[in-house]
């Protein structure tokens, strides 16, 4: 067995993240920090949709040291992703997709600050099945990473040891480094460039979560004029403690399940009124973009 030759790993990652620095530019944010963004295709960049706002201008600052002004055609925060439509649509790469993603893999976590490159480097932690994220979004696989990686790279592209896109780097609960899938990106970008919004499930109700002995759920708050929720005939202080049968703990579980694929569908909500427990069948509607 030859010797591990630490210099030529080292180099090796360094060729890496060097190759994919102009795909990337950095802007900073509504918070008033760095974050990255990079080259999709056709000139429209992808960022993390947290770090935009809407109707504030965006400049973005590309790793030739140059800048332009960007328009933000879209976001979806069921995945976090937005999508950015540079002036002048900069001469800048793409990155290739990446293959099968396995726990161990390398992953590398591209940056941009103000032009200048960022990298770092871990293991892919975790690969898990297609999970749905607190806002509805449907994510095509769970990737969790071991990898240090500070606020600058929120947005930024997670390369495999070839130099290939698994997906955009975000940042879950406890700080925790995960990646935006690639598929859940394309998916949402096409969306975004086709529509300026992704669809979300709305029901119409402010709910608050309740726990009044055995009963667990969400109460009903107040009801949008002409929303679902008071079309299907759901009044204030009902209880929804399940939808199609399956238990409902609180307004979490109802969000998650208000995802775009959800809008036009019609379900069963269990409801609590009065001690008594009846059915309710309610047609979800869309969520207006205000």
């Amino acid at each position: 067995m030859s010797d591990f030759n630490l210099s030529a790993f080292s180099d090796a990652i360094a060729d890496i993240a060097a190759a994919a620095a102009p795909a990337t530019a950095s802007f900073a944010t509504h918070q008033r920090r760095t974050a990255t963004a990079f080259h999709w295709r056709d000139g429209y960049f992808i960022a993390a949709e947290e770090a935009v706002e809407a109707g504030e201008e965006i400049e973005l600052t590309l790793s030739s040291g140059d800048k332009v002004k960007a328009e933000l055609v879209g976001r979806d925060p069921s995945t976090g992703t937005a999508l950015l439509k540079p002036t002048g649509a900069p001469d800048v790469p793409s990155l290739a997709k990446a293959g099968t993603v396995r726990p161990g893999h390398l992953a590398i976590a591209i940056g941009n600050s103000d032009g200048a490159g960022l990298a770092a480097f871990g293991t892919v932690g975790e690969v898990g099945p297609a999970w749905r994220s607190m806002r509805g979004g449907t994510i095509d696989r769970r990737i969790n990473l071991a990898v240090n990686a500070g606020g600058r790279f929120e947005g930024g592209p997670v390369l495999d040891a070839k130099g290939a896109l698994m997906g955009m780097l975000l940042f879950g609960p406890r700080r925790r480094a995960l990646v935006m899938p690639y598929e859940t990106i394309e998916r949402a970008a096409a969306t975004l460039r086709e529509k300026g919004h992704v669809a979300r499930g709305y029901l119409g109700a402010g709910l608050h979560p309740i726990r009044n002995g055995d009963t667990h759920g969400a109460m009903v708050m107040s009801l949008d004029d002409n929303g679902p929720a008071e079309a299907a005939g759901l009044h204030l202080g009902d209880i929804i403690v399940s939808w199609n049968g399956e238990a409902v703990h609180g307004p979490r579980d109802l969000i998650r399940r208000l995802g775009p694929d959800s809008a036009g569908a019609s379900v069963t909500l269990g409801v609590a009124r009065g001690g008594e427990r009846r059915d309710v069948v309610l047609t979800i509607g869309e969520k207006p973009l205000n």
